[in-house]
């Protein structure tokens, strides 16, 4: 497919510094020959979009929102599934001066009804005036929207005869809001992250001079949802911003086909993608069992990133070996860390790197909060994989409980501060006050330390387990089960923390396939065994069927919402044994 060719090539690194809005870099990227690629599940193109038609249908779609009552300020829902629609609704949100709030899809498997209440809540927590969707699901945003007042729920097809606004449109300033971005809810409901203008381009300037060097002659490929910040700051606006071509695959197709990922990135050169770590296990775990495509070729691959979770390395070696053969550079694995209420990233591993882990004294970690070497006979280490420096422009500490700077290796709660951060959690004074220092600063709510001036995540203050004075990450129970125990797969397991009357429980939930009460007792068992030689600690383990443990909009497991639905029971009513 000759006409989706990346742009000319271009060797020195893009500063997209001097953008102040995102309508001034759609009307740069309009200049140049390049665009936005969609394909099917099967890799068939299915929708071709130059930034410069882009441009041209996004004003026209401005025009035709504005005449249909909306003004300047106005939020406006939008359903973000991954076509040349969504693309449309967000600039043209851009160019009138409204503010969009991308929303999830539906989940692939979970309630409807559970679905539209989440809706509903959403679009009331920011006060949306108006919301577009996709066709498909129509009917379901206006039921989810019925009785709040909005101007409109619609497609952008149903648009098209709304008489469109004439005059010049007045452009958004660079300190006006861009655009509303909810959080995962790994831990909470979404909060409406609130990001500028100033402060997304701080960010994309960083990330494409600094983080990533994009220059003229890359391409981007992404399967990452546009509700997300990787998504949609990493892979729609970052390649919008330094006019070079993306190919996109919807995330639900690359979850029946994750190996059509590799395929647009053989097949048209990508060089810059992204992915969870799961993402990668996923294509490592399909190639086990069909085989690596004919052909595939993954040189030109130079930047595979991993963000959106912590770095998990077994997985990410295991698809080093499986595509080895078709010219993957372990080399280009490339860890970051970042979060929306930075735009998106906060520091990236040094390019060509490749993964870099430090092996921790695990004891030490818990009871002393120090990432140190373990000793030769120390009983228990793990590893934990840099994420390189903070990005220029931007300063990170690591405090402790009292809130004191502490030195490299301490581990501690994560500090950030510089441009790319947002304004507030939109209307809501009391989170925003929690997470936003008066001096600038940020509480991520990550733990981690610093390692020769590297970022290590080693995880989230919130998931923390503390048992007799041990700071104990649930990830490392959760991957300790699933790599020791051959019934459980990556994301079979969940483990948290409850008060009962005799002290705190730990508990571990366990995706169950075994059809039998035996053999299901049997796998506790298992899991119990394995944590106790592992981390010393006694554990409950509960079974659960196979794919009920919650996850959030973006793919990650929600510990909070297991630990909910485990107390409220609903697993047993799942028919948990």
């Amino acid at each position: 497919m000759t006409d989706s060719l990346p742009a000319s090539p271009g060797s020195a690194p893009i500063s997209v510094a001097g953008f102040a809005t995102l309508a001034q870099a759609l009307d740069h990227a309009a200049s140049v020959d390049a665009g936005m690629y969609f394909y099917s599940g099967r890799g068939q193109l299915t929708e071709a979009l130059p930034y410069a038609r882009l441009r041209e249908q996004s004003e026209a779609l401005a025009r035709r929102m504005l005449a249909r009552g909306l003004k300047r300020g106005d939020r406006v829902a939008l359903l973000a599934e991954t076509d040349g629609d969504f693309a449309r609704s967000f600039f043209a949100c851009q160019i009138a001066g409204l503010v969009p709030a991308p929303l999830p899809l539906p989940a692939a498997l979970g309630g409807r009804q559970t679905y539209l209440e989440h809706l509903r809540r959403m679009v009331e927590s920011v006060g949306a005036a108006a919301a577009l969707t996709p066709a498909a699901f129509e009917s379901w945003v206006a039921e989810a929207c019925a009785g709040l007042p909005l101007h409109f729920v619609s497609t952008i097809a149903h648009l098209d005869d709304v008489v469109p606004v004439q005059g010049e449109l007045e452009a958004p300033s660079a300190d006006d809001l861009a655009y509303l971005q909810f959080s995962s809810g790994s831990t909470r409901f979404p909060h409406a992250i609130a990001v500028t203008h100033r402060a997304v381009i701080a960010n994309i300037d960083a990330i494409s001079l600094h983080g990533l060097q994009i220059t003229g002659s890359d391409r981007c490929a992404s399967w990452l949802p546009f509700y997300h910040d990787m998504g949609l700051v990493g892979f729609l606006l970052t390649p919008l911003c330094c006019a070079i071509s993306v190919d996109y695959l919807a995330t639900r197709e690359f979850a029946r086909r994750p190996l059509t990922w590799l395929q647009l990135i053989s097949n048209y050169g990508g060089t810059l993608s992204f992915s969870p770590s799961f993402g990668f296990e996923l294509c490592a775990r399909r190639v086990e069992n069909g085989g690596v495509p004919e052909g595939l070729d993954l040189s030109r691959w130079r930047a595979a990133g991993i963000g959106g979770d912590m770095v998990r390395p077994g997985p990410l070696l295991k698809f080093c070996e499986s595509f080895a053969g078709s010219g993957f550079n372990p080399g280009a694995l490339t860890p970051s860390y970042g979060m929306a209420e930075a735009a998106l990233a906060l520091s990236f591993s040094p390019l060509g790197r490749g993964l870099k882990m430090d092996r921790v004294d695990t004891d030490r970690l818990e009871r002393d909060h120090l990432a140190v070497a373990p000793a030769a006979d120390a009983p228990r280490s793990r590893d934990f994989v840099r994420c390189g420096r903070i990005l220029p422009g931007h300063d990170i500490e690591v405090r402790d409980e009292q809130g004191q700077p502490m030195p490299e290796w301490g581990v501690g709660l994560i500090h950030v501060r510089g441009p790319s951060l947002m304004k507030e959690y939109y209307l809501q004074p009391e989170e925003t006050a929690r997470a936003l220092c008066g001096d600038g600063w940020l509480n991520t709510g990550d733990i981690g330390y610093l390692a020769d001036g590297e970022i290590v995540i080693t995880g989230r203050a919130k998931d923390l387990i503390i048992v007799n004075g041990r700071n104990i990450r649930p990830q490392d129970l959760e991957w300790s089960a699933e790599g020791e125990v051959d019934a459980l797969r990556s994301g079979d397991v969940a483990a948290f923390a409850i008060d009962e009357e005799a002290g705190e429980v730990v508990v571990v939930l366990v995706e169950s396939r075994a059809a039998d009460a035996t053999a299901r007792a049997a796998l506790c068992e298992q899991v119990s065994g394995v944590l106790r030689a592992r981390h010393g600690i006694e554990v409950r383990v509960v079974p659960v069927p196979p794919r009920s443990l919650p996850q959030t909009s973006s793919g990650k497991l929600s510990r909070a919402k297991a630990r909910a639905l485990y107390l409220a029971g609903s697993f047993k009513l799942a028919g948990a044994g």
